[in-house]
């Protein structure tokens, strides 16, 4: 991978500048020439994490807070540490889903009856591994498999949280259902 021929100091305030102003080529510019590097840091502070949705957000964040930049201040750190806080905050996002799954997968075995103890720890097993398996999924995927079987919306219901018809919802749902099922399988091989 090249690295980007090193900008003037004078040069990158001069982008800032424009940026703070609401000039999108500029801000552009910068993106360029800081994506890569923000990848980096997202990929240290949380690895696992969708590097590119990270670094895709940090940006976005960047650019809405462009006009509170202090001038004169180096945009390096600045962005360097936003992309470290929405790496965390992803991987924190997602240890909060995996916990509603374990929680809501807890709660409708526990409104059967209760397993004996040896059936409990093969239970937790499955949700965990069921957890595994959802993550493995994009993020559409796994809201309409939540919408469905975990906040037990009908079909009507997922339609309009969706804004989309409901024979998008059904074949959406099947298609995630698949997904989910392949997973599922590949999670019992790993075990």
């Amino acid at each position: 991978m090249t690295q980007p021929t090193q900008w003037a100091p004078s040069q990158e305030e001069t982008l800032v500048a424009r940026a703070r102003d609401g000039d999108e080529r500029a801000f552009g510019e910068l993106v360029t020439r800081y994506q890569a590097l923000a990848a980096r840091v997202a990929r240290v502070v949380a690895p696992g994490v969708d590097v590119e949705d990270a670094v895709q957000e940090a940006f976005v964040k960047a650019w809405y807070a462009m006009p509170r930049f202090r001038p004169g201040a180096p945009f390096k750190p600045w962005i360097c540490r936003i992309a470290a806080n929405e790496a965390r905050n992803q991987i924190r996002s997602a240890r909060r889903r995996e916990a509603l799954v374990l929680r809501e997968t807890s709660a409708r075995r526990d409104e059967r009856s209760a397993p004996p103890p040896e059936g409990q720890v093969l239970a937790r097993e499955d949700a965990e591994a069921s957890v595994r398996a959802m993550n493995r999924l994009g993020s559409n995927d796994r809201l309409v498999v939540a919408y469905r079987w975990l906040l037990d919306l009908s079909e009507a219901e997922m339609a309009d949280a969706l804004e989309v018809p409901a024979g998008t919802v059904k074949s959406r749902l099947s298609r995630a259902m698949t997904k989910l099922r392949t997973a599922i399988v590949a999670e019992e091989v790993q075990a």
